[in-house]
């Protein structure tokens, strides 16, 4: 077995980096592009179609409780199958949507099936075949990044190739989800083969940790966490606030920065050079800290995340000239790029891997309510004439957590002791 864990091990990463490159490339990053021709087709009010953006978002996170009881149930593969059905439902609704209804069953499906497929089967499986985990995590994340950047253009091509039509590229995403899904599945293998690849990793995890010296670096338990017990410490609930406020901050400040940038008198060719400058700080964060995060400690990480994303907000809010303009892309690219590599590790560090993906769900739960941001941003603007409010108001709120980051130490598990019988006085063993 461990001669066949390394090979297969990367081969597995590419499969599911793949898996997560596409699922986002053919969601959140297509599905603005295409709108625009689907609401011009079937009349539909713009409120009620982007409205389909806050469900995808909103059932993405609510949904992360779903794969991980099925990865216990059914297998991680069964998982995969499933998501990637789920997925394929998704996309038959938006290629067939004539009403609004179907649509948005159909962005609401696509939120659960991305949950599926994506980050919380990946992690997990990675979890079990890398013993250090900062350079495979930071390249699935990278690649799922790059699908963010591929995405628009993706859409465009395809829309282009079926002469304007956008009823043929959902097909498309359907078929290209049961692909991926497939060679995924095929790839990472049955129960047993990933439980005892996952017993050799967390010997040589124990092993490591163990022989580690008192003051190294990267701070790693030698023991399992329950879930129970790590809701019980400071540290996850700092953790899981950083991951809201990344999603908060990083999704409101991508939504709304269009059109704050043409009420603040941005040239719209100018804007969108400067949100895909931000994209593509995402993915050179998530590549720098996958070969920095088994060498500095992932708190730094996301300590320094955190205050980028908050000086990038603060930057956006009068974005008028280029160093300010790259002020907030760099801030906010590599903010939200950081965040979810140092959440990921820090989890695994802190509590181990054995109740990892319990504790990875509950933690991307808070996806569900940062998708409330945008709504938030559009409710202040029409009571406060623009946007700076909102985003001056989230940089404040992801400064407070950029503290408590910083000032966070690795949790220390209780040790239970039996109780020790005091010693009886000598007077009364001669009384007795």
């Amino acid at each position: 077995m461990s001669k066949t864990i390394p090979w297969r091990s990367w081969l597995l990463l590419a499969a599911l980096s793949l898996v997560l490159f596409t699922i986002t490339a053919s969601t959140f990053s297509s599905l603005g592009v295409v709108l625009p021709a689907m609401i011009k087709e079937l009349k539909w009010s713009f409120g009620w179609a982007f409205f389909g953006f806050t469900l995808l978002g909103a059932f993405c996170g609510a949904s992360s409780w779903l794969p991980a009881i099925l990865v216990r149930k059914v297998g991680v593969r069964g998982t995969i199958v499933a998501g990637s059905a789920v997925m394929v439902a998704g996309f038959a609704c938006l290629a067939a949507a004539h009403g609004l209804a179907v649509y948005l069953v159909g962005t609401a499906l696509l939120g659960v099936g991305y949950q599926m497929m994506a980050l919380i089967p990946g992690t997990h499986v990675l979890s079990m075949l890398f013993r250090k985990r900062a350079l495979p995590f930071g390249i699935y994340f990278t690649i799922g990044s790059l699908g963010g950047v591929a995405g628009p253009w993706m859409a465009l091509t395809g829309m282009e190739m079926a002469h304007g039509g956008w009823r043929p590229y959902w097909w498309a995403q359907a078929i290209a989800s049961v692909v991926v899904g497939a060679l995924c599945a095929a790839l990472v293998g049955g129960r047993a083969w990933l439980a005892a690849a996952a017993v050799d990793t967390d010997k040589a995890v124990a092993e490591a940790a163990k022989t580690a010296p008192a003051d190294a670096r990267v701070y790693r338990t030698t023991s399992d966490w329950t879930v129970r017990e790590a809701l019980a410490t400071p540290q996850f609930w700092v953790i899981l606030a950083a991951y809201f406020a990344h999603l908060l901050g990083g999704v409101t400040a991508v939504s709304l920065a269009p059109t704050h940038f043409s009420e603040i008198g941005v040239a719209s060719a100018v804007a969108v050079t400067a949100i895909s400058l931000e994209s593509l700080m995402q993915v050179a964060a998530r590549l720098g800290g996958g070969l920095i995060g088994d060498r500095v400690d992932p708190r730094w990480l996301l300590a320094g995340a955190q205050g980028m994303m908050a000086v990038g907000l603060l930057a956006l809010t009068h974005a008028t000239t280029w160093p300010v303009m790259m002020l907030f892309a760099v801030g906010v690219g590599v903010g939200f790029g950081l965040t979810v590599l140092a959440v990921s590790i820090l989890l695994l560090n802190y509590y181990g891997r054995k109740n990892n993906l319990e504790i990875f769900s509950l933690v991307c739960l808070a996806g569900a309510v940062s998708a409330l941001g945008p709504v938030i941003g559009g409710l202040m603007r029409d009571r406060l004439g623009g946007f700076a409010p909102t985003f001056q108001l989230f940089a404040a709120v992801i400064g407070v957590i950029f503290l408590a980051a910083l000032f966070m130490r690795p949790p220390r598990k209780a040790v239970l002791q039996d109780p020790v019988a005091e010693p009886i006085p000598d007077m009364l063993q001669d009384a007795a």
